[in-house]
């Protein structure tokens, strides 16, 4: 059972995984896209394929649109692959509800970004043995502790 999130949590988490769930992803509302490659939950995306993870965008406003060449998916359910790591991009209230959907599916790792965290997301988590990240951007967490660099947020593209 997890007692605390620390490097060697995140590392082993990271590196076991393949799959990643990314809740919140954002999704183009107008047909102008230049303001959506500079979205974070974009940003990581990108970042994380890059490194060879197959990230299955989930946001129920983009059903059927594309993102980052990944079809958008309602919900956690609808997902057919293994899910390693359910990551999160919506506001921490939502979030219980979330690690909920986590626990269905059966993924290994509920990890919120950084500024959303929640307790009780938390107790769902860890009382179904998933690991729970709060609070920490996995792009940054990567990077440090893979690539040994020093994380800048958000590395933007021109």
């Amino acid at each position: 059972m997890q007692t605390e999130v620390n490097d060697e949590l995140i590392k082993n988490c990271l590196a076991s995984a393949k799959t990643v769930a990314m809740v919140g992803v954002s999704s183009v509302k107008k047909e102008d896209s230049t303001s959506l490659v500079r979205r974070p939950s974009i940003i990581v995306m990108s970042y994380l394929q890059e490194f060879g993870f197959k990230v299955i965008p989930v946001n129920p406003f983009a059903v059927g649109k594309k993102i980052n060449g990944e079809n958008v998916l309602e919900k956690l359910e609808d997902i057919k692959d293994k899910i390693d790591i359910v990551n999160v991009f919506r506001p921490s209230a939502e979030t219980p509800a979330i690690a909920e959907q986590a626990v269905k599916v059966g993924t290994k790792t509920l990890w919120l970004q950084y500024g959303i965290d929640n307790e009780k997301a938390k107790e769902i988590a860890l009382s179904k043995d998933i690991s729970y990240i709060g609070n920490k951007c996995i792009k940054q967490e990567y990077q440090r502790l893979f690539l040994k660099v020093n994380p800048v947020f958000p590395a933007l593209k021109n």
